[in-house]
């Protein structure tokens, strides 16, 4: 049975209490839920039931390997890690390739862009909230997700890297050339960002 001052603990505490007590591992899942179900839509095309689908198996897969959670990583992107290597297997057993369903563009994402550009008084704003959806629905696969990464999902350079597998240097050379990526498709279609 657990306890509100479990919910206070850190999530790496939860993980050592749920080797011990498997219903803790509720909270952690509960902690994540959202997040990750935004973060399976915003890296893919599936509907939101495969989202949840694709999740359930990662919260599964995640509870299996608990054991094996190096405890000096952030649990947090142990699982980032997870859930997108399920989101990965689910394409591959779908045989499709991830479009991006940017509309999940976010009002917080959204706001961000807003603030650090003056872009309110150019464009309406749910036209802007819909454009940048399809800039990165256009974009490469693999900068697509590293932006999300980086400005939807606020990682640092070392949670993706920890994420994707691929050393610090990487991720940042294809932060870099994803953000002129995004620049260029923005050009494209006449936006100034």
């Amino acid at each position: 049975m657990t306890h509100p001052k479990e919910i206070q603990k850190t999530d790496e505490e939860l993980v050592v209490m749920t080797l011990d007590d498997p219903a803790v591992f509720g909270i952690l899942m509960e902690r994540y839920e959202s997040r990750m179900l935004l973060y399976i839509k915003r890296i893919s095309s599936v509907t939101s039931e495969e989202a949840e689908d694709i999740l359930q198996e990662g919260f599964l897969k995640a509870y299996q390997n608990l054991n094996n959670f190096d405890r000096k990583l952030q649990f947090s992107s142990w699982l980032y890690r997870i859930i997108h290597n399920e989101t990965i297997s689910y394409w591959r057993k779908k045989k499709v390739r991830p479009q991006g369903n940017m509309a999940q563009v976010d009002d917080e994402f959204f706001e961000r862009i807003m603030d650090s550009h003056d872009l309110i008084k150019e464009l309406d704003g749910e036209y802007l909230r819909d454009a940048i959806g399809d800039v990165l629905a256009e974009m490469d696969e693999r900068y697509r997700e590293i932006l999300i990464l980086k400005y939807i999902e606020e990682k640092s350079y070392d949670e993706i890297s920890a994420i994707l597998k691929k050393p610090s240097g990487t991720v940042a050379t294809h932060i870099n050339r994803a953000k002129k990526q995004f620049r260029e498709l923005c050009k494209k279609r006449d936006f100034n960002l």
